[in-house]
This record gives structure tokens, sequence and C-alpha cells, in this order.
């Protein structure tokens, strides 16, 4: 899979997004393992080479690049993702996804559509999961307005958009507007992709949890149209 070609926003100047990206390359360059970044290609489908850094040592090595630098603002948030996308190996990619979600409250509902530059720029589940329920669901919270956003983005041709809109309300709890998350699983539940049909299960087990009658109720509704895989997700825990 290739980066898509839409045209990314010029990188804002911030001092301290180029302190982290060059601690950042340095630091995950000296870590390189080249066998395990050939397995960890392999397991991703191929979708962007890797570094060969293991979670938990990218997790470290992430703390020690962030180690003694000030809180971002938006400005700084958004100059390190552009930075960050625009070198190929994947640990770049989810080191950018994790800055932002540990500093999403310090973004407006403006850096909304870069992050769906993020998310459709070489799009696969490690990454759009990660922005969907923790950076996109923050900025929809923060600001409500945003939900119009989110009815648009769920009938988008691109699949990853669609999934984003199933799950940005994926930590919402309580506070999930009910008959939004079930109307965006009757919008998409004859969608072919295995990707679409696999968030809309996601989504209706997550909420389960908090309200499992109208879960069960929502499914045996829609059952005729929803995929069995989607069923199969939606009532696992149940």
């Amino acid at each position: 899979m290739q980066p898509n070609d839409q045209r990314r926003p010029p990188v804002p100047h911030s001092p301290l997004a180029e302190l982290l990206a060059e601690r950042l390359t340095r630091t995950f360059g000296a870590a390189a393992d080249a066998e395990q970044a050939a397995h960890m290609a392999a397991y991703m489908k191929g979708v962007a080479p890797f570094l060969g850094i293991r979670t938990p040592l990218r997790r470290e090595l992430s703390r020690a690049v962030t180690k003694d630098t000030p809180k971002p603002d938006e400005a700084d948030c958004v100059a390190l993702a552009l930075r960050c996308w625009e070198l190929p190996e994947r640990e770049y990619h989810y080191f950018a996804a994790d800055y932002l979600r540990r500093h999403v409250a310090r973004c407006s509902s403006g850096v909304l559509p870069l992050v769906r530059q993020l998310i459709t720029a070489v799009p696969w589940w490690d990454t759009v999961d990660t922005l969907a329920a923790h950076t996109v669901g923050p900025l929809v919270a923060a600001d409500p307005a945003l939900a119009a956003v989110m009815d648009e983005w769920i009938g988008d041709d691109d699949l990853w958009v669609a999934r984003t809109a199933l799950l940005h309300q994926l930590r919402y709890k309580s506070a999930t507007d009910a008959e939004r998350l079930f109307a965006y699983c009757r919008r998409q539940c004859g969608h072919p992709d295995f990707f679409v049909r696999k968030a809309i299960g996601w989504s209706l087990r997550e909420y389960a949890k908090t309200d499992p009658g109208a879960v069960r109720a929502f499914v045996a509704a829609e059952r005729e149209s929803l995929s069995p895989l989607s069923v199969r997700e939606a009532l696992k825990n149940l």
C-alpha cells in the first residue's frame, strides 16, 4: 500500500517539533532491528516499512525522547505529526499518534482536518484506530459541533474515514450518543469491507458494557441487515 496523493498543509514553525523530531530519529534509528522489521512489516501486510522496534521498547524510547520537554501547543502537535508522517517507517507514525493522544486537550477543533489527512495517509488499523478513539473522539466530545462532521464521515467513500466515524465514540461510555451510534451502524451495515464490519461490531460491543439491553435490542432488530461478523463481535461479551 502506498500513501495517497492528497496534499498536506505546510509544516508549522515549531522549535519543539524540530527538537523532538531530531531526538526521535536519532533514538529510534539507533534501536532499529532489520530482522524484526521484516517480521513486523509482514504482520502488517506491507502497509509500511518498519524499524523493527517492539512495542515495549518503543514506549520506553518514546519517553526518553519527550523527557524534559515543555508541553506543546496546537502548532507543535501539528508540526510534529506532519514531520513524523513524512518519514516512511511506521514507528514514527505510532509516536505521532501517541503524542496527539497525550496532548489532544491542547488542540482545538481546527485540528480535525489534519487528523483526517493522517487517517487517510498510509492507512491501516494500527494508526487509524488510535486516532479515531483517542484523538477524534476527544475532539468531538470537546466541541459537539463536530458531530456534524462525523455525520459526513460515516458516509465517506474512504473506508478508513467511515471506520473512524464508527469508532470515535469508543471511549465515551455513558456519554455515548446511542442514537447516532446505532444510525451509523445501520448506515454501513451492508458495507462489503471487513474493517468496516468489524468496526460496527466493536463499537456495539464496547457500548454493550454501558447498556447491554440497548445493544441486544438493536442487534435483534437489525440482525437481517448486519453481517455475521458484526453480530458476532457485538454480542461477544453478552
